[in-house]
């Protein structure tokens, strides 16, 4: 499974900007996918996460409230709305999908098998 993140950019504090996941695979509805970030200096994070039907989302208690993951399965993508960013938002933000991901671990970036490339979100104060 290929996956391309997209949607980063420059955005003031309190902006929006909406990333986008893209996956190679046909059958990208029995993936699970997530979103974690990286910041300068910091350690690979969680931010959100979802199941292959779109049924139970996941959210970092950072993010919960701001952002909110969604998918398509028809367009093979997933995204993430983010809402009311703030500077501490500002990181590299990764997908990954994994198929037979234990719900439990959905938090954990060593259980996905598949990343796309990252995306840089910068939240200027």
């Amino acid at each position: 499974v290929q996956l391309q993140a997209s949607g980063g950019g420059l955005v003031q504090a309190g902006g929006s900007l909406r990333l986008s996941c893209a996956a190679s695979e046909r059958t990208f509805s029995s993936y699970a996918v997530a979103w974690f970030r990286q910041g300068p200096g910091k350690e690979r994070e969680f931010v959100a996460g979802i199941r292959g039907n779109g049924g139970n989302r996941y959210y970092a208690n950072s993010v919960r409230g701001r952002f909110t993951i969604s998918r398509d399965n028809a367009k093979n993508t997933v995204y993430l709305q983010m809402d009311s960013l703030k500077p501490e938002d500002t990181a590299v933000y990764y997908c990954a999908a994994d198929k037979n991901l234990i719900l439990s671990t959905i938090r954990n970036p060593v259980e996905y098998d598949y990343w796309g490339q990252g995306t840089l979100v910068t939240v200027s104060s």
